[in-house]
């Protein structure tokens, strides 16, 4: 936008089901009072489906916010009736990756980057847009080696502990949906997802509120990511573990190398991005000095149903639902009395169930789905959340609980990568299930009792929020419905404290704790968002100071 325009925001306008997007700019100009001459610029900013049921009957639709852009200053009576009745609104900023006002210390430094996921490729991006000196380590592999190690571990069934479905390129959120959806309102979401588009995505993904690449379509967009990060000047080192680091001694402490199995690697700062599953990067780097504390983090199953069975529920049987694709949901149970809440999360239409697993004789179970959603399974995480209070106040207490949880999910389904898998009624009446039973779970699945797999705070408050699940759509917890193992990953158990402003860790000058890993964002935007904040915060303060008085505990934003 240029100093002599401004955007305004129209909120709700309806287009219908095939109807093409150029209706909306007529619709557009009419709510807010404009002429086709007045307007210099259009652009969709969310793009919704709404699915309701009224009086019984559905009349699906969608309903798209739009920008326009207008002379500065633009006033007539027409339009400043559309903006006290709310339906305009001024469009809030865009932001930048780029930080142009950096601290002195930043100017001939050498920051780490540790981790590849979201979090670190975005601080990677940030910083060196921003002129930074950038190595990023990762301690898997590119994605051409760990589609090749993934490959060996569908024909051995043995797991490669640094080459796997969480470690690599891309970090965990290679392997899932690429959901883009988030629940955070933040100026650096559209710059980030612009990158995404520059790097082949699909532009819808700027606009749709449901926004989704597919596990196929960040495969090609993953090494064009590299590709820009590389010309930027980011020096990338695959298949460098970070085992722990080097502190000069003083108040604050500071990083002056990482320790890896090829050597030390000097540094000025680190920012610090290890994924959700990086338990034994946490273990190294507390026995360096670094904070961590436990977190609250959500346990539960994976359950499937037939993509049929979700279709007509959210789109019904009419000529309109055959031209929407495969549907989705998002269903939440609220707490009551001493049960807590239980939600959906990651639901991957058309999708398969993957087995979530870094180390041998460990099981966890995740969803995934290519752009297609060519598979005839629905399925979702349904989880619920367990804090300190429950597992304990030690800063691996949370991790203990995964690691028991997921050995014993292992041992259920016979030790070899099988998942235990339940029907709904069966779980529901805590009974023994029995087969056979047909999911997507590429390693097969053996009638067990998931049920014992789980605390009974969870158990109690999986089978309400089921129970209430199949009131919003019937079938939900009937015999076609399936429970595959157990999600012990939805996010990490763990926080890295941090000052609220700075982002430095509690005790360094510099070292700069973001993404899921570090127990500050839930999801794939709110890990990049959050990982380009904690980069453009140590452009801006710099590296050094006071140790850090304030270290934030907020919730981590989820993303679905």
């Amino acid at each position: 936008m240029s100093d002599a325009t401004e955007t305004y925001r129209v909120l709700g306008i309806g287009l219908g089901i095939g109807e093409p997007e150029s209706a909306l700019v007529e619709r557009a100009l009419a709510a807010a009072g404009l002429g086709p001459g007045e307007l210099r610029g259009f652009r969709i900013s969310r793009k919704s489906l709404d699915a309701r049921r009224s009086g019984g009957s559905r009349r699906l639709r969608f309903v798209v916010h739009v920008d326009l852009v207008v002379t500065k200053g633009h006033r007539s009576p027409a339009f400043d009736r559309a903006l006290r009745a709310g339906r305009v609104v001024r469009a809030p900023a865009s932001g930048s990756l780029v930080v142009s006002n950096r601290h002195e210390t930043v100017s001939v430094a050498r920051v780490a980057v540790v981790g590849s996921g979201p979090a670190g490729l975005f601080a990677a991006l940030a910083l060196a847009l921003s002129g930074a000196e950038v190595d990023l380590f990762e301690r898997g592999p590119s994605l051409r080696e760990r589609g090749r190690a993934l490959a060996r571990f569908d024909r051995t069934r043995v797991p490669d502990p640094e080459r796997n479905l969480l470690f690599g390129e891309g970090g965990a959120g290679t392997y899932s949906d690429g959901k883009l959806y988030t629940r955070v309102d933040d100026p650096l979401e559209i710059p980030i997802l612009e990158a995404l588009v520059a790097c082949g995505a699909p532009t819808e993904i700027l606009y749709d509120a449901r926004a989704h690449i597919g596990t196929d379509r960040l495969h090609r967009i993953l090494p064009r990511l590299r590709e820009r990060l590389e010309a930027e000047g980011v020096r990338l080192h695959f298949g460098v573990r970070v085992d722990g680091w080097t502190v000069r001694g003083e108040t604050p402490a500071r990083v002056v190398s990482l320790r890896t199995p090829a050597g030390e690697a000097p540094c000025d700062a680190v920012v610090l991005a290890p994924g959700h599953s990086a338990r034994d990067t946490w273990r190294a780097l507390a026995r360096d000095g670094l904070v961590v504390e436990p977190k609250p983090f959500q346990l539960g199953v994976r359950v499937e149903h037939p993509q049929r069975l979700v279709d007509v529920d959210r789109h019904g049987t009419g000529p309109e639902a055959a031209l929407l694709g495969p549907a989705s949901y998002s269903l939440l149970c609220r707490s009551d009395g001493g049960t807590p809440a239980t939600y959906s999360f990651c639901m991957c239409p058309g999708g398969q169930i993957v087995a979530s697993v870094s180390r041998p004789e460990f099981l966890c179970t995740n969803g995934m789905s290519n752009s297609r959603h060519s598979s005839p399974f629905a399925n979702a995480a349904i989880v619920t959340t367990l804090g300190p209070r429950e597992f304990g106040t030690g800063a691996f207490d949370g991790v203990a609980l995964q690691e028991r949880i997921e050995q014993a999910a292992f041992e259920a389904g016979g030790s070899d990568y099988t998942a235990p898998a339940q029907r709904v009624p069966d779980f529901l009446a805590a009974r023994e299930g029995v087969g056979p039973l047909r999911t997507s779970y590429r390693f097969g699945v053996r009638p067990g009792r998931v049920d014992r797999l789980l605390p009974d705070l969870v158990r109690s408050a999986l089978v309400r929020a089921l129970v209430r699940f199949d009131h919003s759509i019937p079938g939900f917890a009937g015999p076609e419905a399936v429970m595959v193992g157990v999600e012990t990953r939805s996010s990490g158990p763990v926080r890295l404290p941090r000052d609220r402003e700075t982002f430095r860790a509690a005790g360094f000058a510099n070292v700069f704790p973001c993404g899921e890993g570090a127990g500050w964002a839930g999801g794939i935007m709110s890990a990049a968002i959050d990982g380009a904040r904690a980069a453009q915060a140590l452009l801006r303060f710099g590296i050094g100071g006071a140790s850090p008085t304030s270290p934030e505990r907020t919730r981590v934003r989820r993303a679905d």
